[in-house]
């Protein structure tokens, strides 16, 4: 099964996001990892349902998110996470799709490759393989090594590109999925998940929508860190 997991959003200034990330998606709390500080970030995870937001923000100078929000002109979607089977992370495979990786780490219980945005045409993108299943140490002790009993999460996805054609190709081949037709999607979970490329206004590409479904969610929408989030109850998923 090949998930996408998580979304992680950019931001100047992290708290204010972050709360407005708790109340809509009624998430009790955050993880906060101080791991990220290597990279000179802040950070939370948020869980939705069975997989999670995050934002990330610079506590540093001279940061690859710093950058990146100085050219997208502000906060927005950064990332992409997809959880997959350990196929997926082989670094041979990679090389051969002529993709650098910017980022490895192998731990027992997963393997984290970050993709360098240039060559996906894409936000970044790190493909992810864990174990057990639906565990994801990245949101803390609670998903580390299990998962709690969750329901619901990501939906749909839309990033803004400059070619949306030519970066559903290069996914497709990237992800090990087939494109779904001419309109530049692609699905994932066996169809429960979709992710969607259109063309952006500029030279940087950014998540700019996410639809989720939650257990006992009300229908609601709202703009949090650059991106149109929409809430859908699980028993509706439409």
């Amino acid at each position: 099964m090949l998930r996408l997991r998580q979304l992680v959003l950019a931001a100047h200034e992290r708290a204010p996001v972050e709360q407005a990330l708790r109340q809509l998606l009624a998430a009790p709390s955050a993880h906060h990892d101080p791991g990220v500080g290597r990279f000179g970030l802040t950070n939370a995870v948020l869980a939705a349902g069975c997989d999670f937001v995050e934002v990330v923000s610079p506590s540093a100078p001279g940061t690859a998110v710093g950058r990146w929000l100085t050219r997208n002109g502000g906060d927005g979607g950064y990332m992409l996470m997809v959880d997959g089977p350990p196929t997926i992370t082989a670094p041979d495979r990679l090389a051969s799709l002529g993709v650098r990786e910017v980022h490895r780490v192998e731990l027992p219980d997963v393997v984290d490759v970050h993709l360098h945005p240039r060559d996906t045409g894409g936000v970044l993108l790190a493909l992810d393989a864990v174990d057990p299943a639906g565990s994801w140490r990245w949101a803390g002790p609670a998903w580390t090594g299990g998962s709690p009993t969750c329901a619901g999460g990501l939906l749909e996805v839309t990033v803004a590109v400059p070619d949306p054609g030519e970066v559903v190709r290069r996914w497709a081949a990237l992800l090990d999925v087939a494109a779904a037709g001419s309109d530049c999607r692609l699905q994932l979970d066996h169809g429960r998940q979709h992710l969607s490329f259109v063309p952006g206004a500029g030279d940087v590409a950014a998540v700019t929508a996410a639809r989720l479904a939650l257990p006992g969610a009300e229908r609601r929408a709202a703009d949090v860190g650059g991106v149109r989030f929409e809430v859908v109850p699980l028993e509706e998923k439409t």
